[in-house]
């Protein structure tokens, strides 16, 4: 872990209150694994807290590494506003990222994400399919308006798209756009990715713990420090009947097994 002063490359909004900001630096050398995040400084004195951002994509060759937040509160808004040129104290790659090393040329796999969850799969996708990986994709929105990504992640590979109100895709939450996939496709994948609420991901574990062997699960947490020093972001082992032993989304997450954490 670094930390940097990158470079605003461009910063643009891709739906309400979603943007997409491109960043550059030395910072980019360090960044290798899917799923890891930045914490940013908000470039204004009274907001002391760092806000953790996941990385979407990665581009060694430019120097530049993509992000994609929402605006939910004053440190965000303050990002909305940066410019190409803007300089951003930058702290990463944090946190460990997604496991690549049980999935094989021709294996498939189901990469699924809710919300603002999506952003760290883009990169995963890319990085399985680069070891002949096949992905399918679900991803979920609120609705068509909020929704963005969806044309990148086709040109990856088969992507179903579930809206709350139907505007797009199967109409209802990504889970049961995965339940009913799953009543006509009952062959289990290799693996299973994701990252989106915690709804979300208890829904997961429910349809694939046990069923199948590599469920990795992206936690979304609060944090202060990021780096495990803290302890504001932490969350109980499931094999723990005492329940006082616990883990550090920042540091020894955000990826978690299934069956391994309470959250």
């Amino acid at each position: 872990m670094k930390q940097e002063l990158m470079t605003v490359v461009s910063n643009h909004q891709l739906a309400p209150k979603i943007f997409e900001l491109v960043l550059t630096g030395q910072l980019v050398k360090q960044m290798h694994h899917p799923g890891q995040f930045l914490h940013l400084r908000v470039p204004q004195a009274d907001l002391l807290l760092r806000r953790p951002i996941s990385i979407n994509q990665i581009n060694q060759e430019n120097q530049t590494v993509t992000l994609i937040y929402r605006v939910q509160g004053q440190g965000t808004q303050v990002f909305s506003q940066l410019q190409a040129g803007d300089q951003l104290d930058c702290m990463g790659p944090l946190g460990n990222g997604f496991s690549l090393e049980g999935v094989h040329a021709g294996d498939e796999v189901y990469i699924i994400g809710g919300g603002i969850g999506i952003p760290p799969l883009y990169e995963l996708s890319k990085r399985l399919i680069e070891k002949g990986v096949q992905p399918v994709h679900f991803l979920g929105y609120a609705n068509g308006e909020v929704s963005y990504y969806i044309d990148e992640f086709q040109a990856l590979g088969r992507t179903l798209i579930a809206t709350d109100d139907g505007s797009i895709g199967f109409k209802g939450n990504v889970g049961q756009l995965l339940d009913d996939y799953l009543s006509k496709n009952t062959e289990m994948p290799k693996a299973v990715f994701t990252c989106g609420n915690n709804g979300m991901l208890k829904k997961v574990e429910s349809l694939f713990y046990q069923k199948v062997a590599d469920v990795q699960l992206s936690l979304e947490s609060r944090m202060a420090c990021g780096m495990g020093a803290c302890y504001a972001c932490v969350c109980h082992k499931k094999d723990d009947p005492t329940q006082q032993a616990s883990v550090k989304v920042c540091d020894e997450g955000p990826i978690f097994q299934a069956g391994t954490v309470i959250y």
